[in-house]
């Protein structure tokens, strides 16, 4: 279940080969304009009134004639079958089921005319792009007319496409089988090198009589972005103006269409109607305009992102989700009719003509705008966490499957200082003054960290990592040494982060806070990370590494082979690729563990990340990266990745607790630095909770039960979590459904999916429960399964 039109967009990404959805949703240049259109939305603030007595609200508008359920139609999009074979037909057909507002058909649609008229009965308009051979456009428009057609559309701010940089690097052509349904000839492949060769470049305001010498339509100009073009339109009889920028797809560095609306609305001054397109996103987007001069809007990628998910019922979700915001907009704001929206409804309005840039908002006091702020902040992927500790405080009596955190059974308080005390035994043993052991405990230290010698003899036991102490560097958890390596790694926006997906969230929540780039690929195939390498390159980017979770993966519990653990490494050598390893589940499990990626690493290629908070205990915080990689400097010199590290560990948290390094480096000293062995009985326990809860999983769904419900799960050899499919949508509302009725919890699984995915599973954590816990919880978890998969069972 999607919420917000920006989950239909990633939703589509996911399901579009990379230069289609380049294609469809870049724009010209550097995109600066692409961005204007949404930025010029997020700049508007709502001045909601209240106790006006205005009932439920009536979204309905009239425009040339004709009654719109709401002020919102369909743009011109081309070639829409790229986004689903039914492209047109299935857009008139969700947009049907969602309200009678037109459909502006595009000459270049991929459908026929007539097949579209009889899909579905919604007005359609006919884009017009008006071609060199004045009759093969008059030959369109007569065809359209002819199906049913009720006015036309004339796009004139293209005498040719813009320079669209991605298309140009994918060196992108149409598939087979994908052009104008509706136009005569060929050479259509290269949508660039056919608008330069058929494109009219001359055209002129005297264009509209010859559009009106050939059908009796309505006709309405698109794009225009000025008050002077405004008056030109008027004057030259049009029935209604597009303030549109082409989506940023023409002139890059033109202004959003919000920002030029309220001058093009005052040079109009109602004589015709307006409609905007450009950035629409939201259901306040369309207050918004229309509180700042349009009659209407028109969505256009939001429609493609429906498309591309799910066809014609696609379209319908993504109309139906902005026509509830538009409804509910304005039952907030205090409107009831559109009637009633004005420029007081907008913070700030213009009350006449104003610049075509944007003017900066006068700041309040002390009060911060979000949109301002990085845009990391309104990440979805940022709120995840806070909503599970949301959940587990609201329902605290529910059994939680949701944290990894490690049974607390083990922890013993006394130990810690018994850790303490025997580092700084160590520290005199070697010969340290008083005072130089009081400050290895109550001062800085240096950033690389106090105990790297200790963690190198530790990982060469224990892991069979044989490296130099100082090409470790002693993080703040593990979270930090993500940070530290990303920073150093990334250093522009070509690179791009290759993830396994699912994914955990720390890493990719990392890459957002460092605008770094990330393509997600299928876990367990290193062919999905090949692939996904040359695609990257294809669209003139660099992969610089790939994250992976090789042992008992979170979320979803799957550990790589011997086999794949080879292959990735090779694949990493042959493309130069860097391999980021976080293994933090394999102390902590039973039996023999598969060698790490670190240790089989022969050409450096695999950047190490660790923690012990799983090993030992979390509140330690403690974590490292191994980076021995050579590092060639400017002057000629070599030195490690470490050191680069250390570098920007000074300017973030400048040194680890050494308080917390002492506690580490005494368990270390204590085990001869083989924490396998101190953890021999916890990983035995986590075993046992991973085998108890499948079991206890089995017991409540049987084979047969389990298949008439279409649930499913994983058996993984160790870690903390499972992976649950089920036949249903568990998303944040079944979270809270599950709690508050069920008493039970645990973490959708759509929270690690970078790219969307995930929607109908669950992912379970064994480790923090007791034995009785894990009975309990599956009981409940059963009883929800089975309640909310009712309508499923056949």
């Amino acid at each position: 279940m999607k919420l917000t039109l920006g989950e239909f967009r990633e939703s589509a990404r996911a399901r579009l080969e990379p230069p289609v959805w380049d294609f469809l949703e870049g724009g010209a240049g550097e995109e600066k304009t692409v961005a204007a259109n949404v930025e010029a939305f997020d700049r508007v603030r709502l001045r909601p009134r209240i106790l006006r007595g205005g009932g439920d609200p009536d979204p309905a508008v009239k425009i040339l004639g004709r009654t719109w359920d709401v002020p919102v139609g369909i743009a011109p999009l081309a070639f829409q079958t790229l986004a689903h074979p039914l492209g047109e037909v299935a857009t008139a057909q969700g947009t049907a089921a969602a309200a009678r507002v037109p459909v502006v058909v595009s000459t270049f649609a991929g459908r026929p005319f007539e097949e579209i008229a009889a899909a579905a009965d919604v007005p359609l308009w006919l884009q017009v792009y008006c071609l060199r051979d004045r009759s093969v456009t008059r030959a369109v428009v007569e065809r359209a007319q002819a199906a049913g057609f009720e006015a036309l559309v004339l796009t004139a701010d293209t005498p040719h496409l813009g320079r669209r940089l991605r298309d140009l690097r994918n060196g992108f052509r149409l598939p087979e089988g994908v052009g104008p349904a509706n136009l005569p000839g060929s050479g259509f492949t290269d949508p660039a090198a056919h608008a330069r060769a058929e494109l009219a470049p001359d055209l002129d305001w005297s264009v509209i009589d010859w559009l009106r010498s050939v059908s009796s339509l309505p006709i309405l100009v698109k794009g225009v972005l000025s008050d002077a073009d405004a008056v030109c339109a008027v004057e030259a009889g049009v029935d209604g103006i597009v303030v549109s920028n082409h989506g940023g797809r023409q002139l890059d560095g033109a202004p959003g269409t919000l920002d030029v609306l309220p001058e093009v609305a005052a040079a109009v001054a109602g004589r015709v109607p307006i409609l905007l397109d450009g950035g629409v996103r939201r259901g306040r987007d369309v207050l918004a305009a229309l509180a700042l001069g349009a009659d209407a809007v028109l969505l256009g990628r939001p429609v493609l992102h429906g498309l591309a998910t799910g066809g014609a019922e696609g379209v319908t979700d993504v109309l139906t989700v902005l026509l509830a915001e538009v409804t509910e907009t304005m039952a907030l704001a205090g409107v009831r009719t559109i009637a009633d929206v004005g420029p007081e409804l907008v913070r700030a309005a213009p009350a006449g003509p104003v610049a075509a840039e944007p003017v900066a908002p006068v700041p309040l006091t002390g009060v911060l705008r979000r949109e301002d702020l990085h845009a990391s902040v309104g990440d979805p992927v940022m709120d995840t966490m806070n909503f599970l500790n949301e959940v587990t405080l609201r329902y605290p009596d529910a059994v939680s499957f949701a944290p990894g955190r490690p049974y607390d059974g083990f922890f013993d308080t006394e130990q810690v200082f018994t850790y303490i005390r025997r580092y700084l035994d160590q520290l005199a043993a070697e010969g340290r003054t008083p005072a130089q052991v009081r400050d290895a405990i109550f001062q800085y230290g240096p950033t690389a960290g106090r105990i790297r010698e200790l963690v190198a003899d530790s990982l060469r036991v224990d892991e069979g990592i044989d490296v130099p102490a100082e090409s470790i560097v002693v993080t703040v958890g593990c979270q930090e040494a993500m940070f530290l390596a990303l920073r150093a790694l990334f250093s522009g926006p070509r690179d791009v982060l290759l993830v396994v997906s699912p994914c955990y969230v720390g890493i990719t929540g990392a890459a957002r806070l460092l605008d770094v780039a990330v393509t997600a690929v299928e876990e367990g195939s290193v062919a999905a990370i090949e692939a996904a390498v040359e695609e990257e390159r294809a669209r003139g980017r660099g992969v610089r590494a790939v994250y992976v979770c090789p042992d008992h993966s979170n979320p979803s519990g799957v550990t790589m082979s011997l086999a794949e653990r080879h292959a990735l490494l090779a694949l990493a050598g042959r493309l130069g690729l860097l391999i980021l390893e976080d293994s933090p589940y394999r102390l902590v499990s039973p039996g023999a563990q598969q060698p790490t990626l670190k240790s089989l690493d022969r050409e450096q290629r695999v950047v190490h990340l660790g923690s012990y908070a799983k090993s030992l205990f979390p509140g330690a915080r403690l974590g490292f990266a191994v980076a021995d990689q050579p590092v060639v400097r400017p002057d000629g010199t070599t030195g490690l990745l470490a050191d680069e590290l250390a570098k920007i560990k000074s300017m973030v948290t400048v040194n680890t607790s050494p308080l917390s390094q002492a506690a580490v480096g005494g368990a270390l000293l204590a085990t001869g630095g083989r924490l396998s062995d101190l953890n021999a009985e916890t990983a035995a326990y986590y075993g046992e909770t991973m085998t108890r809860t499948l079991a206890a999983l089995g017991r409540h769904l049987p084979e047969d039960r389990r298949e008439r419900l279409g649930v499913s799960w994983n058996t993984p050899s160790g870690g903390f979590f499972l992976t649950v499919q089920v036949p249903f949508t568990a998303d944040n509302a079944a979270l809270t459904r599950s709690a508050q009725e069920y008493g039970v919890i645990w973490t959708p699984m759509s929270y690690f999916y970078p790219a969307g995915g995930g929607e109908r599973a669950l992912r379970l954590s064994t480790s923090y429960l007791s034995p009785a816990e894990i009975d309990e919880g599956v009981a409940r978890l059963v009883a929800f399964i089975e309640g909310s998969a009712a309508n499923w069972v056949r």
